[in-house]
């Protein structure tokens, strides 16, 4: 699914005239290589951050230091600056971004396979948590496809 979704994103944003750049902490640069895996892709990828330190969420991204400080790394709202962030770092017209917990333990109080993915357009946005089942690889695996599909979703 993975591929076509990636496929799918990038024929949207084809159509639109858009870019997109990611912001990526529990994936480390997946949904980016899911996108570049894609022919062409470079019409669209302005490029990504990995931020998986919470001072590069904080310093690179702009996430809010009292939000981190209060809710952590892992949360819908930071998630969402993330992808703001990303998106008007890299002049993107759609910014993806994916924050969370892929394991082998868990972290500041969430379970193991907490993810948080949020997408941010010029038109809308959307920010959400889910938990993923699986180890660590799979859970990775599933936060990319379902970060594709809630950008697919509002393109």
């Amino acid at each position: 699914m993975t591929d076509a979704s990636a496929r799918a994103v990038l024929a949207r944003l084809a159509e639109r005239g858009w870019s997109i750049a990611v912001a990526e902490s529990l994936t480390g640069g997946l949904v980016a290589s899911t996108l570049v895996d894609v022919p062409g892709a470079s019409a669209s990828l302005r490029g990504g951050v990995v931020a998986y330190a919470t001072d590069v969420k904080r310093d690179v991204l702009g996430v809010d230091a009292d939000l981190l400080a209060v809710e952590g790394a892992v949360h819908p709202e930071v998630a969402r600056q993330m992808a703001e962030g990303v998106r008007r770092l890299l002049g993107a017209d759609v910014g993806v971004a994916t924050t969370g917990v892929a394991g082998p333990e868990p972290q500041d109080g969430h379970a193991v396979g907490t993810v948080c993915i949020a997408v941010d357009t010029p038109a809308d946005a959307s920010s959400i948590t889910v938990l993923l089942p699986g180890g660590r690889a799979e859970i990775r695996r599933a936060a990319v496809d379902r970060a594709l599909a809630d950008c697919l979703a509002l393109l």
